[in-house]
């Protein structure tokens, strides 16, 4: 596969199973979870107390948090007066052995009690989640690279949110001895050990719901993610604990689905009913004739029967008979935006520009807690983890979309939500993935019309739903909705959380 340098593909990655790290003792999901349960049984469970009380946390130290279930992982966690003080705010890092996690955990503003809990990555595969954080959902956007302001429509107006930079080598998150994550799988042992743990301990969330989101390439991420902590649920039972109530997946602006988004890439420049088109008659003329070649090379070395070097051949070349845009230099994340979208961080999006400054202070990422081993000028994406991904063929060597699948048939729901200026991971290919999708309810959804929702009396975007699946677009936002459009993106999310229509 090409170095991640250039294409559509490769501008995925700057935003947003077979280990080929040196992680000793690299398992699949299912192997991890019969070790560690057997880890457990050695132990009586009346040497477990859990730790109970989050506010009673050292705000100037960590407090580190294990369980006999999971021998390999442990949670350090410290209290934050950090970017929202109306509301308990905690940092910490999930370690991994020498492989160590960082995250960020912010209380709801109106009930920590009783909301939900959100867990929140950002894609790539390498971005940061503090661009979901500081420039999207969190409770506080960078404003300046030495300040940020209160940021009203956070996502912890009605939930308990995590951010977490995973795998390691994103965000400050790192590995001590150079060790790799390098498929999405592998990536999932971590996340559902570090929510099994969270819950153990911190027993005022316990059996509270739990929604997993994210954006981008975390369109691959979340299914493989939950489907991990569903499935470690039974030998959580089985082992005498209780199970983590997954609740639903929410995927904005995702790349579930190559199959069905790399086609969307002409729907976006030519043939898109709610944008005009960007390339000439002939130049679209030109696509379409090459298109059905894309879909028949895709579909023969990457779907029938998966084989490394034909399906990176076929996608290059679905890559260059479709990336029409990116040699135009627009803004591929946001077509009613026009920039330079290869120079996203200072022309198209100063803002990450800003929030790369303001996480490379020394001060505050000593307040943050940041282990000296990673304090140093911070970087939104890592290409290390971003290449990684690439030589493993992550992109396509796992059908993400059979997960969602099966989380449906097991009542866990799935939201769908698209910024329709998304060029990228386009509204089109999204919207087709859903109505592809092969589970029980799949007549139901596609029998229910696209229908508009509203914001405050104004017609916010369309939405389809059936079964536990709903899809929406959220109009004039682009790959990052909540940034795009806040006011729009929180009424969304809260009206899923509340289990309610969005219509």
């Amino acid at each position: 596969m090409k170095s991640p340098g250039v294409g559509l593909l490769a501008l995925l990655s700057l935003i947003l199973p077979f280990a080929h790290g040196t992680r000793a003792g690299a398992q699949g999901v299912g192997d991890q979870l019969r070790f560690e349960q057997q880890a457990f049984s050695r132990y009586d469970d009346g040497l477990f107390t859990p730790f109970g009380e989050l506010s009673t946390l050292s705000s100037t130290e960590f407090t580190e948090f294990g369980h006999p279930a999971f021998p390999r992982h442990s949670v350090r966690v410290k209290k934050s007066d950090f970017c929202d003080g109306t509301v308990q705010a905690y940092t910490g890092y999930i370690d991994v052995q020498a492989r160590h996690l960082f995250f960020y955990f912010f209380e709801s503003r109106r009930d920590p009690d009783t909301d939900d809990v959100v867990f929140w990555t950002n894609g790539g595969p390498g971005g940061s989640s503090s661009l979901g954080l500081f420039m999207e959902l969190g409770p506080c956007r960078v404003t300046s690279p030495n300040s940020t302001e209160f940021h009203p429509q956070s996502w912890n107006e009605y939930s308990n949110i995590f951010f977490i930079d995973q795998p390691v080598d994103v965000g400050f998150s790192y590995a001590e001895y150079g060790e790799a994550v390098s498929t999405t799988v592998e990536a999932a042992d971590d996340v559902a050990a570090f929510v099994a743990i969270f819950f153990e301990h911190f027993t005022k969330f316990k059996g509270r719901a739990l929604h997993l989101a994210g954006e981008s390439y975390g369109g691959r991420y979340l299914p493989v993610f939950a489907s991990a902590i569903y499935d470690q649920n039974a030998k959580l039972v089985e082992a005498g604990l209780t199970p983590v109530n997954l609740t639903s997946v929410m995927i904005g602006n995702g790349c579930t689905d190559f199959k069905s988004i790399m086609p969307s890439w002409y729907n976006a420049q030519c043939e898109d009913p709610t944008f005009p088109p960007t390339l000439s008659i002939s130049e679209c003329v030109r696509m379409k004739q090459l298109l059905p070649r894309c879909e028949k090379r895709y579909k023969e070395s990457c779907e029938d029967v998966f084989d490394a070097i034909d399906c990176n051949a076929a996608t290059e070349f679905c890559d260059r008979s479709l990336n029409g845009l990116l040699y135009n230099k627009v803004n591929l994340y946001d077509r009613s935006y026009p920039c330079n979208g290869l120079d996203m961080d200072t022309e198209c999006y100063p803002i990450m520009n800003n929030i790369m400054e303001y996480l490379s202070d020394k001060t505050l990422q000593e307040r943050l807690g940041v282990d000296p081993a990673r304090r140093g000028p911070f970087k939104r994406h890592s290409t290390k983890v971003s290449s990684a991904f690439f030589a493993t063929s992550d992109f396509w060597s796992f059908p993400a979309h059979y997960y969602l699948a099966a989380l449906l048939e097991r009542n866990i729901r799935v939201l769908i939500y698209v910024g329709q200026t998304d060029f990228i991971c386009h509204w089109m290919g999204n919207e087709k993935m859903t109505l592809e999708l092969e589970w029980t309810e799949n007549e139901a959804f596609r029998r229910d019309p696209l229908r508009a929702w509203t914001v405050n009396g104004s017609v916010a975007g369309v939405t389809r739903t059936g079964g536990g699946l709903t899809f929406a677009t959220i109009d004039g936002a682009g790959h990052f909705a909540p940034y795009d459009k806040p006011i729009e993106s929180l009424e969304l999310v809260n009206r899923w959380l509340a289990g309610k229509e969005l219509q």
